[in-house]
């Protein structure tokens, strides 16, 4: 249901569960399970999240396991979106989404917790759980107005609104439009350019820049950037960063 592979120093997450790349309750736990094997894994810098085939990205829950009303099962799933989710939200590796087709519910909630989305040009994105007595559980309450703001998640969310790739674009939702086919193609070239970075300053700036989304204070983040910054000079990446630079030759990461 979730494959993975890795190249290099890429690792690809494959959502596959026909038609839809519907989420169940067990490849939840495989991608959370994923997620902490890659975090593991140093070799591994870049993570690109992708659907089979070339029509969802993923459509999300399955409705069927919400059609008897059983209250256990609801919890469990709720349960069981929030840790993959928030997990891949705090990956390690930088995280890019590569949205192939439609991203429906969780599975454009999975996308939101991406550090990066890059969106086919006939992808379609919507949260529409209240539209059928449900709501994102996902974390998409509150990632979505983070990146787009109150009013279009609102819009998104209380008034049911597909949105096309462009619109996505424009919100700000998505970073990158690309054409029909294109979008793990433009992934990966973009994980080609965060391997060009030092692996430990990359992990230092993308915790930094989560900071206010968890409500830590200016000055106590500001504090800790500096702080990050000196703890940089505890290894070795930070000499040979420099260093490489002075001497116009491309820096040899090894993420110490």
């Amino acid at each position: 249901m979730i494959d993975c592979t890795i190249d290099g120093h890429i690792a690809t997450v494959t959502l596959a569960n026909p038609p839809a790349n519907a989420f169940t309750a067990e490849g939840l736990l495989r991608l959370a399970a994923l997620v902490d094997e890659l975090n593991r894994n140093r070799e591994v810098r870049a993570l690109i999240v992708t659907g089979q085939g070339d029509k969802f990205f993923s459509g999300g829950a399955d409705l069927k396991a919400f059609a008897d009303g059983d209250k256990a099962r609801a919890r469990l799933l709720a349960q069981r979106f929030g840790s993959a989710f928030e997990a891949l939200q705090n990956a390690r590796p930088v995280v890019i989404a590569a949205i192939n087709g439609y991203a429906m519910g969780g599975g454009l909630e999975c996308a939101l917790c991406c550090d990066f989305r890059i969106a086919d040009q006939r992808a379609t994105m919507a949260l529409p759980e209240p539209a059928v007595g449900l709501l994102p559980c996902g974390g998409g309450t509150q990632t979505l107005p983070w990146l787009v703001g109150e009013g279009w998640a609102k819009r998104m969310i209380l008034a049911n609104e597909r949105i096309d790739a462009a619109t996505a674009l424009k919100i700000g939702l998505v970073e990158q439009v690309v054409a029909a086919g294109d979008a793990p193609k433009s992934a990966a070239a973009l994980a080609a350019r965060v391997l060009a970075a030092s692996p430990r300053a990359l992990e230092y700036c993308k915790a930094l820049i989560h900071e206010p989304r968890l409500g830590t204070p200016r000055s106590a983040a500001l504090c800790r950037e500096r702080e990050l910054f000196v703890d940089l000079f505890d290894g070795a990446d930070q000499l040979e960063g420099v260093n490489a630079f002075l001497e116009k030759r491309k820096p040899r990461w090894t993420g110490a």
